[in-house]
């Protein structure tokens, strides 16, 4: 018997509304739960949303610093909505503010300088959205404005510096040193100064003549050792708070027609493949390190922080020095 075209007509809306029920249970609709790794209701990922400003690009640690942020990110599932500050306290501000306004999960920056992050601070804890310190800190008494700060420890990197050259120094009657700082108000550049300073107090024959801001910058390390070597052409040892100022130095000095880690010793800090090059030729004569590999920890510290778990408010990473002989050993398996 053929079924009539109304008995027909009915089974197919019966059909489309049982294909409608499926879909709508498909979607979280009616009260049922989500896939796994999306939100109920909306069918959005609950994929991590990280918002992080960088201070810019200005040397070779930087770049490595930056390209293991992202490819972490990537690696953990993040999604990462990256910045660059090009060194500017206010573009890093205006990055913050946009990822307030996104609603990002998590907010991690390495400040361009210490000061001057309470207001903007203030704004991502009243909008719940907690904050990572990478690589600096910042000078605030309120330490609740961000959750915790993974980094190096700039004063012992300043102090390492400085124990070098005391024994380096021992017998001589007299060791001036011109000193290349970082970025002005800088974390680093302010703690790499004191913990240099504390350590030569043990050596009072060491005395530096000179002091002066290169920026972090290579161009910047040459230009302001051009003039060292005008004002003070008896300068023995050069303390860098970055490779890429000590080899802006080490183009000035051999445009000077002196040789660098012999006629004036090179003492620096990072350990970036350029810098480890020149020091395994004997144009640095030692560096301390500052691993900036901190993509893997950051994305660990993320995840616990907007799990809502407990964690360190200061996390140190783990640095090692290099002499010539250690370089040399240490580069054909460099990552950075």
């Amino acid at each position: 018997m053929r079924p009539t075209p109304r008995l027909t007509r009915i089974a197919t809306l019966l059909s489309v509304a049982a294909l409608s029920v499926t879909t709508l249970a498909a979607c979280g609709g009616g009260g049922e739960a989500a896939p796994a790794g999306q939100s109920g209701g909306g069918g959005g990922s609950d994929k991590l949303t990280m918002g992080f400003a960088q201070v810019g690009a200005e040397s070779g640690w930087r770049t490595a610093n930056t390209k293991s942020i992202q490819e972490s990110a990537s690696s953990a599932g993040v999604d990462l909505k990256f910045s660059d500050a090009q060194q500017k306290q206010e573009n890093q501000i205006k990055a913050i503010r946009t990822y307030i306004q996104q609603k990002v999960d998590v907010i991690a920056f390495s400040p361009v300088v210490e000061t001057g992050w309470d207001t903007v601070l203030l704004e991502a804890k009243r909008a719940n959205i907690p904050v990572i310190l990478t690589d600096r800190s910042v000078d605030s008494t309120d330490t609740t404005l961000y959750k915790t700060f993974l980094g190096s420890d700039f004063v012992a990197e300043g102090k390492k510096a400085g124990d070098w050259l005391v024994k380096d120094s021992e017998g001589k009657s007299e060791v001036d040193v011109a000193e290349l700082q970082g970025t002005t108000g800088a974390a680093p550049a302010i703690d790499r100064k004191e913990g240099f300073a504390e350590a030569i107090k043990a050596a009072p024959q060491i005395k530096v003549v000179a002091s002066q801001t290169g920026d972090f910058t290579r161009s910047g390390g040459k230009q302001v050792m051009e003039a060292f070597l005008k004002s003070n052409p008896d300068i023995d040892v050069v303390y860098a708070h970055n490779d890429d100022m000590a080899l802006g130095a080490i183009e000035a000095i051999e445009a000077a027609g002196k040789k660098p880690g012999k006629d004036i010793e090179i003492i620096s800090v990072d350990a970036v493949k350029d810098g480890m090059t020149a020091l395994s030729e004997g144009k640095i004569n030692y560096i301390v390190e500052c691993n900036p590999l901190l993509g893997p920890q950051l994305m660990d510290l993320a995840k616990k922080v907007k799990a809502g778990e407990e964690v360190p408010q200061r996390v140190v990473t783990e640095e090692t020095t290099f002499t010539q002989d250690e370089a040399k050993k240490a580069l054909p398996d460099r990552k950075y």
